[in-house]
């Protein structure tokens, strides 16, 4: 059974920064295409940022040069560390997974979420 278990949400004055990570099971890091993905109360979901089997890595233009997704394979983990946080990134940011890049979210392995709260 593969599982995404998202941890390190919470709230942080603007400018702040904060990571939040994902650990997975049942599913490789290695050799999957995973990333995050925001949604705030009454906006459309965003695709945050991803990272490839291997290692190339793309972002949302809103999210460019604050925020740096990253993975560590020997722990299974998803890493987004968000620097420079704004009111605008309040969000539940989610990571989900698949064998190969782009991730479609409805269809994706999927977590439950950290919120994120910017003040």
């Amino acid at each position: 059974e593969v599982q995404l278990v998202e941890s390190g949400g919470g709230s942080v004055q603007a400018g702040g920064s904060l990571r939040v990570s994902c650990a997975v099971s049942g599913y490789t890091t290695r050799s999957t295409c995973i990333g995050w993905f925001r949604q705030d109360t009454g906006k459309e979901r965003e695709g945050v940022a991803l990272i490839d089997s291997d290692g190339r890595t793309s972002y949302a233009d809103s999210v460019q040069g604050r925020f740096t997704i990253s993975k560590d394979n020997a722990k299974n983990t998803l890493y987004l560390k968000m620097n420079n946080l704004e009111p605008e990134d309040t969000a539940m940011y989610t990571c989900a997974a698949e064998h190969v890049c782009p991730i479609i979210f409805e269809t994706a392995h999927r977590g439950q979420g950290t919120q994120v709260t910017v003040s």
